[in-house]
């Protein structure tokens, strides 16, 4: 046996200590990536859906069987500034229920009005027309308009946008 087989490499330590420096930045790397990636993928889990009711208008003013419309300023936040939007939806009164229609024709967004000539809500863009339930009667519309949940609180009709 020779002596010199025993005795490791002068430069065998700054090997071991360069290999496991490039190791830890690697896995420093790694978890930062794991970290963020991993927030970003799991964030919507753990944010709370909002639900809200919005007031739009009291039982008392609202016509029976006649789509009344009403809008409704919805307040969002959008980054560092607070964003009002305008809304606007039909409420129906039929004995003891209301119920709301959206107010956006299914053909290409555009608002529909209510006709209280021939009792129907009509969308000026491309001639759809709708009873007054939402049901198509006309035109190309491909859906009927989008009912929205209601609920009643006292004398005061909310609707969940």
């Amino acid at each position: 046996m020779c002596p010199e087989s025993d005795v490791p490499p002068p430069d065998a330590g700054r090997r071991r200590l360069l290999s496991g420096a490039i190791i830890a930045i690697q896995a420093a790397i790694g978890a930062t990536l794991a970290f963020f990636l991993g927030g970003t993928a799991a964030a919507p889990a753990f944010g709370g859906r909002r639900t809200n009711w919005w007031p739009a208008a009291a039982v008392d003013d609202l016509s029976d069987d006649e789509p009344t419309p009403v809008t409704i300023r919805v307040t969002r936040e959008d980054g560092y500034t607070q964003v009002v939007d305008r809304q606007v939806v039909f409420l129906i009164k039929s004995g003891s229920t209301v119920t709301a229609l959206s107010s956006t024709c299914t053909h290409l967004g555009c608002r529909v009005s209510w006709n209280a000539d021939d009792q129907t809500l009509k969308c000026p863009c491309h001639g759809g027309v709708f009873d007054r339930t939402g049901a198509v009667k006309a035109g190309p519309p491909p859906d009927p308009l989008a009912k929205i949940e209601t609920r009643l609180e006292g004398d005061q009709v909310m609707v969940h946008l």
